[in-house]
């Protein structure tokens, strides 16, 4: 594989004359660099008007590498051809190098130039690029490529110094101008080369400060600056070591020339590629994957056109709170006092995602503010999640299963945003919550979070260490007030149906954890359910919104024919299409020809309801919500009046039903099970919702 490296532009503040006269100064050999060992000229050229020289030197190296290594190489020192080309006149110097040693097994070629400031004619660029392809060496390919790209990065790195040293030296000397060519005079003393290990590194131009809050400028491909400035890197990007530097540079152009519309801000490339380690090609494909989901889904736009529901608002215990002692803005989230099953039921999947990515925005607009309130770099943010009062309604499966696919297209899209994580409070079952959470977070981000129980939080080691204790929130012991709301339970009658959900205007996702279905007196509603390995487990979690109905499990060996919709409930009710499906043939007969495998269960409009099922056999199996009707009274063998009363208020004898369900495999199962089981010692048991259990089904 060929390696290729490109620097940013480097600037010295000095004119092109005396920066060549320097650059001069490091040559036949260079005391600050011990591993440049000699130079020798091969070839000198000037022109008659003495304003071009062209010449190419012989330069001597002495890696450091291992001492086998050198043995079995059979060379003490490395030799590198370097052509130089001055051109006084154009005020640029070319430098065009490659090794000679090994050039059978290693390519190696690197080329450099200084030239005049763009914007600045008494300043002077630098850029340089190079590329390393190793065909062969005696079997240790992987250790040389380490080993050059190591001494390649450390020589770029100290270039600039050297540079810079010896300009100091001209300045003591009391040279501080030297005049420029022109026709008359005479050619100025010849630059000697650098060699391909010790000149200073490359990149684009100058960039301007990014403005406005999204991660893609407003601006197309073509009114984006060039080059970046190695000045600019570190002031708004960070130190980079070369090789970043590299990276960050050959991603841009690559943007630049093939994507078409806006191009990321430099920052938002270098979160990709921190998140892939700095290597190209998989920085590049998830960088690519998200573009062409922001722009799917317009959410380059999200700040202006979403308003958070006054739901959210009320129940959503989250907001942003100052910032952090590094200058990070600070998110607080009171997940412990969410009402996490409400807002899934009363928003849907889609709208509390969106409002997800729209912090996420926010947080992005914030770092950009941030960084230029605190005059350094800050490109993520730190979380703060109080898990106080953390119980089993947080532990809802579907639940959980949102929050999963939210972490999914957060982790892909908004990658190293995430500074640090503070988890306060967790209580003492979170090591089994964090065993199911933590396979869908990144390595990366895994290692950004700190979890404090009880009130250890407080001590040494604490949030003092990481917020000013000025700004710690008021309900963590603090002295600031904390503009987050309480939150509390999502009353029941702001649920949505499946079907209001589905009619979001834009949808980020293609599909929703819940459904709905119609219940008629003499048309239940079935679900079929193929098992091909025995001892699966069958879960399932759904709310009677209206009616009352019985739920059974059937197993059958043979499958049901193609489902049939009522479009026609009886009483000639209209049944909205693709939301009440039979399966069981009326010709049919239990026990021959499918059984029963649990009693029947009786829900009551407005309960909820969870519970499981371990399958004995392969086969299909149908859950069954049937209408449920009133028990005569025993004595008379007549209604009673309460029944009849209870009867007229579910109109037409329809229920609705909002579902979930899901196959496990039994070892997952076994983890669910003992997560559950240890919930049994939380401190808080009156916090949990009105749900109802049965304990053969669950």
């Amino acid at each position: 594989m060929v390696q290729k490296y490109q620097s940013p532009v480097r600037v010295y503040k000095h004119p092109f004359e005396l920066v060549m006269a320097a650059y001069e100064r490091r040559f036949p050999t260079c005391h600050l660099i011990p591993m440049f060992v000699a130079s020798d000229v091969v070839e000198e050229e000037t022109n008659e008007d003495g304003s071009t020289t062209r010449v190419e030197r012989r330069c001597a190296l002495d890696v450091d590498a291992p001492r086998l290594l050198k043995r079995i190489a059979g060379v003490d020192y490395v030799y590198f051809i370097q052509k130089n080309t001055l051109n006084r006149k154009e005020r640029t110097l070319h430098i065009e190098s490659h090794n000679e040693t090994f050039s059978n097994r290693v390519i190696i070629h690197e080329t450099c130039c200084y030239s005049v400031h763009p914007e600045n004619e008494d300043w002077t660029c630098f850029e340089q690029t190079a590329s390393l392809d190793i065909k062969s060496f005696f079997g240790f390919e992987s250790t040389v490529e380490k080993i050059a790209m190591k001494q390649y990065a450390s020589s770029i790195k100290k270039g600039k110094e050297i540079i810079e040293f010896y300009l100091k030296e001209l300045e003591d000397e009391g040279i501080t101008h030297i005049p420029r060519w022109t026709p008359s005079s005479l050619p100025l003393p010849l630059p000697r080369p650098a060699s391909l290990f010790t000149s200073p590194p490359v990149l684009p131009k100058l960039a301007v400060t990014p403005a406005d809050s999204n991660p893609l400028p407003s601006d197309t491909a073509d009114s984006i600056p060039q080059d970046l400035d190695a000045d600019y890197i570190k002031r708004y990007l960070g130190d980079l070591t070369p090789l970043q530097e590299s990276c960050l540079i050959r991603l841009r152009k690559w943007l630049q020339e093939t994507h078409k519309g806006k191009i990321p801000k430099d920052e938002h490339i270098l979160r990709f590629l921190r998140a892939r380690d700095f290597n190209m090609d998989k920085a590049r494909e998830i960088l690519c994957q998200s573009l062409t989901w922001r722009k799917q889904h317009q959410v380059d736009y999200l700040l202006e056109t979403w308003s958070s529901p006054q739901v959210l608002q009320d129940y959503y215990t989250g907001g942003w709170h100052h910032h952090d002692r590094d200058g990070r803005p600070l998110y607080v989230l009171r997940l412990g006092q969410m009402d996490t099953k409400g807002l899934v039921r009363a928003l849907g999947e889609e709208s509390l995602l969106r409002h997800v990515l729209s912090i996420n925005e926010e947080g992005l607009r914030r770092c950009e503010e941030n960084t230029k309130v605190f005059g350094r770099p800050i490109s993520c943010w730190t979380c703060l999640v109080d898990l106080e009062g953390l119980n089993m309604r947080h532990l809802w499966r579907p639940g959980v299963k949102a929050l999963l696919r939210i972490i999914e297209v957060v982790e892909a899209n908004y990658p190293e945003t995430l500074g640090r994580l503070l988890i306060l409070r967790a209580p003492r079952v979170f090591p089994v919550l964090w065993t199911l959470v933590s396979p869908f977070i990144d390595e990366n981000t895994r290692k950004k979070f700190l979890i404090y129980a009880g009130n250890d939080y407080q001590g040494p080691g604490g949030l003092v260490d990481y917020i000013d204790k000025e700004i710690i929130p008021d309900f963590l012991a603090g002295e600031c007030m904390c503009e987050v709301p309480e939150g509390g339970l999502v009353p029941k009658s702001m649920y949505r149906t499946a079907e209001e959900l589905e009619n979001e205007d834009v949808r980020l996702w293609t599909e929703t954890i819940y459904q709905s279905a119609s219940i008629f007196k003499g048309a239940p509603h079935e679900l079929l359910i193929e098992i091909i390995d025995a001892s699966s487990v069958i879960t399932w979690d759904f709310d009677m919104c209206k009616g009352d109905v019985v739920f059974n499990i059937y197993h059958s060996k043979r499958a049901p024919q193609p489902p049939r919709k009522d479009p026609l409930g009886p009483h000639g009710i209209t049944s909205p299409v693709g939301n009440n499906v039979q399966l069981i043939d009326k010709s049919w007969t239990l026990g021959q020809d499918y059984s029963m495998v649990e009693s029947p269960l009786i829900c009551k409009e407005g309960e909820s309801v969870q519970g499981s099922h371990v399958t004995r056999w392969p086969g299909f199996y149908i859950l069954q919500w049937k209408f449920h009707s009133m028990p005569a009274c025993s004595a008379t063998n007549l209604p009673r009046v309460d029944d009849v009363l209870a009867t007229l208020q579910v109109s037409s004898h329809k229920c609705k039903v909002m579902f979930y369900t899901e196959v496990l495999g039994s070892e997952d199962f076994r983890l669910v099970t003992l997560y559950y089981s240890l919930l049994a010692g939380f401190s808080h048991p009156a916090c949990m919702t009105n749900t109802t259990q049965n304990p053969r089904l669950g």
